[in-house]
C-alpha cells in the first residue's frame, strides 16, 4: 500500500509520494486551509487595519451570509464588531505600555477581580439583571465523589490501613 501523508490543514491524507505532496501543497484548497489556520493567530492590531480598508460586503449585509465565507475580499464586520476590535487594540496598547513603562499590574485574586467587575457592570447597567455581588463558587453537595474512588486513590482512614493477619509481623 505503501505510506500516506496526512495534511493537519486539510485534515486528509494521500499516498506520499514527490508528485502527490507537492501537487497538494500548491493547491489552491491546501493554501486556503493554511492561511485560515495562520489567521486564527493574527494581531487584532492587524485585523482591525485590514478590516478598516475593505468595504462592507453587500451580500453579508443583507442576508448574514456570503457564498465567498473567508475568502471574500469585503468585510463581513458590522460597526459594532470594529469597535469591539478597536477597544481591544487600544486596551491592548494601553497593557503594552504599562509593562514597558515598568509599572506594576496590581496583583488580587479572582475573587477581588470579579467583585470589582460586578460592581462596574451593576453601576454602569442600572436595569442589569446580574446580582451585586456574586455568589462564590462551591462545589456541588458530595462532589468529589469520595466513594466512587478505586480504593488505591482513597485517602487512608484515621490511625491507617488496618493490616491483615497474613501480613503482620510476628
Amino acid at each position: 500500500m505503501g505510506k500516506r501523508y496526512f495534511c493537519d490543514y486539510c485534515d486528509r491524507s494521500f499516498q506520499d509520494n514527490l508528485h502527490n505532496r507537492k501537487k497538494h501543497l500548491n493547491g489552491v484548497q491546501h493554501l486556503r486551509a493554511k492561511r485560515v489556520w495562520y489567521d486564527l493567530f493574527r494581531d487584532a492590531a492587524a485585523i482591525l487595519q485590514e478590516e478598516q480598508t475593505k468595504k462592507p460586503c453587500r451580500k453579508f449585509l443583507q442576508t448574514g451570509q456570503c457564498d465567498f465565507g473567508s475568502n471574500c475580499r469585503f468585510s463581513h464586520m458590522t460597526e459594532q464588531d470594529l469597535e469591539k476590535l478597536s477597544a481591544q487594540v487600544q486596551g491592548e496598547k494601553r497593557s503594552k505600555e504599562l509593562r514597558q513603562e515598568g509599572a506594576d499590574v496590581p496583583t488580587g485574586t479572582i475573587e477581588d477581580w470579579l467583585e470589582k467587575r460586578a460592581k462596574r457592570l451593576s453601576t454602569a447597567q442600572s436595569n442589569s439583571a446580574l446580582p451585586e455581588k456574586p455568589a462564590p463558587f462551591q462545589y456541588p453537595p458530595g462532589w468529589p465523589p469520595v466513594q466512587d474512588l478505586p480504593p488505591s486513590l482513597q485517602a487512608p482512614p484515621p490511625g491507617g490501613w488496618p493490616v491483615p493477619p497474613n501480613l503482620q509481623w510476628g
